[in-house]
């Protein structure tokens, strides 16, 4: 598969003490992208009320605006038309906030963003805190359109990540999101044949009872935790539920998907 067909995208959005704008707006914001990060409309001073909603987060008697292609994306099989665009919107980011800020909340959930609604697979991942501690990570390597699958996955990873308690409302200012677009996985035979920094990998294997399991890490997870592949492999077994020792050749059973990982907007500066 040619470089450029091995694609994935991601954008980071960190919440801090501010909140997104309205999609209308459309104004650069940041966090990990390294743009302004917009406001977040906090309560009044001294207030004891329900928080007020986002922008984004309509009444009950607003209706939902249409999407429209706020920046073009790769196309899912890896094409576009004329020039590719590489670029993923942060606007992506900052509906996973209003989608999660309006959950907790009790609020009636954001109209429809205007970025592209194009199918693709995708994650969500949530981080608290400086030291960007793993809070959430949930996905499918099944594409789904962008509008209903974030809005999904968003909840999924923050409320519904085994290794961890759902995210509450006052999580939301330490909380710095990225979102995962993911094309052109390929199946390779030997389960070495991929690159520690560069490739995404999902294995599939059969536990001690013979049932069918998977598991995943994104093109960053093993580089962030300093892993070789066998670690790496080894880590992801025990994510799925492998609790057996791990022999090669076991490994050598498992069947490997890679896909690669464009971070187009940068992460946010320690």
């Amino acid at each position: 598969m040619e470089d450029s067909q091995k694609r994935s995208y991601r954008v980071c959005h960190s919440m801090g003490k501010r909140r997104c704008v309205s999609t209308a707006e459309n104004k650069p914001s940041s966090g990990c992208c390294g743009v302004k990060k917009p406001k977040l409309c906090p309560s009044p001073a001294g207030s004891v009320q329900q928080p007020p909603a986002p922008h984004n987060c309509q009444p009950p008697e607003d209706k939902t605006v249409g999407p429209g292609a706020l920046t073009p994306l790769s196309r899912p099989n890896g094409t576009t038309s004329g020039r590719e665009q590489l670029v993923v919107s942060a606007e992506m980011g900052c509906y996973c906030f209003d989608v999660l800020y309006c959950h907790l909340h009790g609020f009636p959930q954001p109209r429809l963003p205007r970025f592209t609604n194009d199918p693709y697979p995708l994650f969500v991942t949530w981080k608290a805190g400086r030291d960007k501690r793993l809070r959430g990570c949930i996905g499918t390597f099944s594409a789904m359109n962008l509008h209903s699958g974030l809005r999904e996955y968003t909840l999924t990873s923050a409320l519904k990540d085994s290794r961890f308690p759902p995210l509450t409302r006052e999580e939301l200012p330490k909380l710095t999101c990225s979102v995962s677009l993911l094309t052109n996985f390929e199946d390779v035979g030997d389960f070495l044949d991929w690159e520690v920094g560069v490739h995404g990998i999902r294995i599939e294997f059969l536990n001690e009872k013979g049932v069918k399991r998977t598991a995943t890490y994104l093109p960053e997870v093993a580089k962030e935790q300093d892993w070789d592949q066998i670690q790496t492999i080894d880590s992801l077994l025990r994510k799925g539920g492998f609790k057996a020792p791990i022999t090669n050749e076991y490994r050598k059973s498992i069947k490997l998907t890679r896909c690669t990982h464009l971070d187009s907007s940068g992460d946010v500066p320690k």
